[in-house]
C-alpha cells in the first residue's frame, strides 16, 4: 500500500475511537493487568490490512507508521503527550553511517504520523485526531535533525553508548528504550515533543 493511498484511509477514522476499534478487531489492550503499549498501532495497521513489522526499514517498504499520543491540557487545548520512538540505535552502524543514509533519516522522511487523544491511563477510549506526514522538507528541521544525529554518533564514536545522554538533540533525542536495569540497556532516537508539535500543530508551531 502507497502512503497516500494509506493517509486518506486513515483519514476516515478521524474523530473514530480506537478503543472501539481494537475490541472489534481482537486486538489486547490490557493482559493481567499489563498495558500492550503499541494496541493503536496494531489496531491502524489491522485497519488497513497490513502486517505488523518491527523491522527497522520502514513497515510497508515506501513508508513508515508512528503513533503519537495528545493529551488535554487544563485550559482544554491538546498538546504532544510525550516523546516518540523512532528507531533503534547500533552503536557501529551510526558510528560508521552519515545522516544522508542513516536509518534515523529513512525512518523519518517517509513516516506517517497518527495521533490519538489519550485520556487516562485505563486506556477507556482514545478518539484519533489526525493523520500528517512529514518528510523533512523544510530546510531548518532537516539541518536540526542532521546536528541532532551528528552529535548522537560524535558521542558514540568518542565513547560508545555510554557517551550518550538523553539531554543531546534539539529535535531528536538518543536515550534508553526498555527497563533501564536490564545488564545491557538499549538505545533508540526518540522525537522531542517540540519536534512533534511542528507536525501535528503545524498552524501554531511553523
Amino acid at each position: 500500500m502507497e502512503r497516500e493511498e494509506a493517509v486518506k484511509k486513515i483519514q476516515e477514522l478521524i474523530g473514530k475511537d480506537l478503543r472501539k476499534l481494537a475490541r472489534a478487531y481482537g486486538i489486547t489492550v490490557f493482559r493481567e493487568g499489563r498495558k500492550n503499549k503499541g494496541w493503536a498501532g496494531h489496531v491502524i495497521e489491522r485497519f488497513l490490512g497490513l502486517p505488523l513489522s518491527s523491522a527497522q526499514a520502514p513497515n510497508f517498504g515506501s513508508w513508515e507508521l508512528k503513533m503519537c499520543s495528545l493529551k488535554y491540557l487544563k485550559n482544554g487545548s491538546l498538546t504532544v503527550k510525550e516523546t516518540m520512538a523512532i528507531t533503534m540505535i547500533d552503536p557501529y552502524n551510526v558510528a560508521n553511517t552519515e545522516f544522508e543514509n542513516s536509518h534515523l533519516l529513512t525512518k523519518l522522511r517517509k513516516a506517517v504520523i497518527v495521533a490519538r487523544i489519550w485520556i487516562s491511563q485505563q486506556e477507556e477510549s482514545s478518539i484519533l485526531h489526525s493523520v500528517v506526514t512529514y518528510d523533512l522538507g523544510n530546510s531548518e528541521v532537516y539541518n536540526q535533525v542532521r546536528d541532532d544525529y551528528n552529535v548522537a554518533r560524535n558521542a558514540i564514536i568518542s565513547g560508545g553508548l555510554d557517551g550518550l545522554k538523553s539531554e543531546m538533540g534539539k529535535y531528536i533525542q538518543p536515550r534508553t528504550k526498555g527497563p533501564g536495569h536490564k545488564p545491557k540497556k538499549t538505545r533508540a532516537f526518540y522525537a522531542r515533543t517540540g519536534f512533534l508539535k511542528k507536525f501535528v500543530f503545524p498552524e501554531l508551531y511553523t
